[in-house]
C-alpha cells in the first residue's frame, strides 16, 4: 500500500466533504449579490419576484446533469418559451445568455465534483478534450457577435437531430459494469489517489500494457474501456465547441455521442463530459462578457442590467440538481439513459427549429 502525499490527503478530504464546499458557494454568491451587486430595484418584493424559478431550474439541472449535457440546452428554451407564459414578460437575448451561463457554471461545477467523488470521471480524457476544444469554443464565442440568431438555432437544431439519431444507433452493450474486488490495488488517474482505507469506497483506475483502462466507482462496480477513438471525438468536440461558444451549449450534446460510439461506458462518459462542459462553459461566458469589444459590432455585458433577482434562485437550484444527478445516473438503467438523452435532444431540436422559424 502506497503512502498518501499531503496533496493527496487534501484532495481526498475535499472530495469527501465536497458537498459542504459546493453548497457554501451559492450561499456566498447569494449573500454577495444581495449586498454588493448593482440592481435596478430593491426591497423584498424584488428579491422574491422569481422564487418559482428555483423549482424549474432544480428539475432542469437534475435532468441535464444526469445525462451530462449543458444546462443552457434546457434553460434557454425554457426562458424563451415558458418563462413569458408564467412571468408575463419576454427576456432579451443578452439576459438569456447571462442567466443561462451563470446558472450553468454553478450547476455543472457542482455536478462535476459529485461525479469525481463517485469515481465516474476520467480526468485525463477530460483534460485532453478540453485542450482540443478551447480554440473552437473561443472562435464560436467570437462568431456569436456576427452570426444571426435564427441561423444559429437552425444549425444547432440540425446537429442535435443528427446526434439523437446517432445515439439511438449507438451500441451500449459494452457498458454494463461488473463487480470488482474492493481490496484491489487500483490508483486513480495514474496514481494520484491511491485506493487506501481513507479513500471513499474502492474508487480507482489502472491501465494495462495494452492501453485498457479499468475504472472502479465507489460502489465497487468496474468499467473497462480504452482511450482510442481520438479522431472521432476530436471531430465531435470541435464542432460542439463552436456551438458552445455561440450560445453556451453544444459541446456536451455532441461530444458525449463520440465517447459512447468509441465505447467509453455511458456513466463514465457522462461524468467525464461534465468536466469538459463545465470548463468550456466558463470559457465561453468570459469571451461573451469581455470579447465583444474586440469584434466589429460586438458588445459587452453590463453587470447592472443582470437580473440578480433571478439568479439568486437559479444558482442554488442548479447546484442542488448537480449534487442529485450522479446518484440518479448510477441507478438508472443504461438503455433508459440512452433513450432519455435521445428524446431530450429531439425535443430541444424541435424547440430550436421553432425559434429559428420565428426569427426569419
Amino acid at each position: 500500500m502506497s503512502t498518501s502525499s499531503p496533496s493527496d490527503t487534501v484532495q481526498k478530504t475535499f472530495l469527501k466533504y465536497q458537498h459542504v464546499f459546493v453548497f457554501l458557494a451559492p450561499l456566498l454568491f447569494v449573500v454577495s449579490v444581495y449586498f454588493v451587486a448593482p440592481t435596478e430595484a430593491s426591497g423584498l418584493s424584488y428579491w422574491l419576484e422569481y422564487w418559482w424559478l428555483f423549482f424549474a431550474f432544480l428539475v432542469g439541472a437534475t435532468i441535464v446533469n444526469t445525462v451530462g449535457i449543458s444546462g443552457s440546452a434546457l434553460f434557454v428554451p425554457f426562458l424563451i418559451f415558458l418563462f413569458p407564459l408564467i412571468a408575463g414578460e419576454t427576456l432579451t437575448p443578452e439576459t438569456l445568455v447571462k442567466v443561462g451561463l451563470i446558472s450553468e457554471s454553478f450547476g455543472l461545477s457542482s455536478s462535476a465534483l459529485a461525479f469525481i467523488q463517485y469515481g465516474l470521471v476520467d480526468r485525463r480524457l477530460a483534460l485532453t478534450l478540453v485542450a482540443g476544444g478551447v480554440p473552437f469554443v473561443v472562435a464560436g464565442a467570437l462568431l456569436s457577435f456576427v452570426i444571426p440568431a435564427p441561423v444559429f438555432h437552425l444549425m444547432l437544431g440540425l446537429a442535435l437531430i443528427a446526434a439523437s439519431y446517432l445515439l439511438f444507433k449507438a451500441d451500449l452493450g459494452h457498458e454494463e459494469p461488473g463487480e470488482t474486488d474492493t481490496g484491489a490495488e487500483l490508483s486513480a488517474d495514474g496514481g494520484s489517489m491511491p485506493n487506501d482505507a481513507d479513500k471513499l469506497g474502492p474508487a480507482g483506475v489502472e491501465m494495462d500494457t495494452h492501453g485498457t483502462v479499468t475504472r472502479v466507482d465507489r460502489d465497487g462496480n468496474d468499467y473497462s474501456y480504452s482511450h482510442g477513438g481520438y479522431l472521432e471525438r476530436f471531430g465531435n468536440y470541435s464542432v460542439g465547441g463552436v456551438f458552445q461558444g455561440l450560445a453556451g451549449f453544444g459541446i456536451g450534446e455532441l461530444g458525449i455521442i463520440s465517447m459512447l460510439r468509441t465505447e467509453v461506458p455511458v456513466r463514465v462518459a457522462i461524468g467525464t463530459n461534465h468536466i469538459v462542459v463545465a470548463l468550456t462553459a466558463v470559457l465561453a461566458s468570459l469571451v461573451h462578457v469581455f470579447g465583444g469589444q474586440y469584434v466589429p459590432g460586438g458588445h459587452s455585458m453590463s453587470l447592472a442590467s443582470t437580473p440578480w433577482n433571478m439568479v439568486v434562485w437559479t444558482v442554488p437550484a442548479t447546484v442542488t440538481g448537480g449534487q442529485i444527478a450522479p446518484y440518479i445516473s448510477a441507478t438508472l438503467d443504461t438503455s433508459l439513459i440512452k433513450e432519455g438523452v435521445g428524446v431530450l435532444f429531439a425535443i430541444i431540436a424541435v424547440a430550436l427549429f421553432v425559434m429559428a422559424a420565428g426569427g426569419f
